[in-house]
């Protein structure tokens, strides 16, 4: 039975480049060694994946903070559809159409009461408020762009936005991960070459003492 070796990826999914594991140092920097430009790639490689890692982890602190409130924002949405679903089905109950006016035809005993609530102006200031029925939500989509939506258009948008961006952090997540192994090769080969190194001089130094004694 023959074996075949399994050669890893030079990437990962997202172009990260793989780093190389240095098994044998001699044999990494050939006969003529310079450990220095080995150090030094070393050193800009490490650079790089620590540039990624930063940028990464402020990528993941974002979406961490952004997945909570699109989980809020899309439980008040879907709030007010279960809210107003179960108004006109007391109304079909009471042998009213979908066609029929609701605030004529429904009797101030069946009609529900605005929604009292509270919202955020800043981070100490809160205001109170009085939602009334509607069919129709707006949602703040950022760079000063708020559009108005159908309540089950809104749900659905919301629902995808939560979908991609949980799938944009697990991927980070992998990504982190990834870099931070990366990470841990490259700073033991600057450890394997760096002693290497010192060990080469420390041989130079003694054969020079030799020869120059004999």
């Amino acid at each position: 039975m023959t074996s075949t070796a399994v050669e890893m990826p030079e990437k990962n999914p997202r172009g990260i480049p793989r780093a190389p594991f240095i098994t044998n140092v001699e044999e990494y920097l050939g006969s003529d060694p310079n450990p220095e430009i080995a150090l030094r790639e070393f050193q800009a490689a490490l650079s790089k994946y620590r540039y990624m890692d930063h940028n990464l982890s402020q990528r993941r602190r974002t979406l961490e903070e952004k997945i909570p409130d699109i989980k809020k924002t899309l439980n008040m949405v879907e709030f007010l559809q279960e809210r107003r679903e179960g108004k006109r089905k007391a109304s079909s109950e009471d042998g009213l159409s979908d066609d029929d006016d609701l605030e004529d035809e429904v009797t101030e005993t069946q009609e529900k009461k605005p929604i009292k609530t509270t919202f955020e102006l800043n981070d100490t200031l809160w205001a109170e408020a009085e939602l009334d029925e509607t069919d129709t939500v707006y949602l703040w989509l950022g760079a000063n762009v708020m559009l108005s939506y159908k309540i089950p258009a809104a749900i659905a948008l919301l629902q995808s936005k939560l979908e991609a961006t949980e799938a944009s952090l697990a991927t980070i997540v992998e990504d982190l991960e990834y870099l931070r192994e990366q990470i841990t090769i490259m700073e033991v080969n600057t450890a394997r070459v760096y002693n290497w190194d010192v060990k080469w001089r420390r041989e130079l130094r003694e054969r020079e003492a030799k020869s120059s004694g004999s």
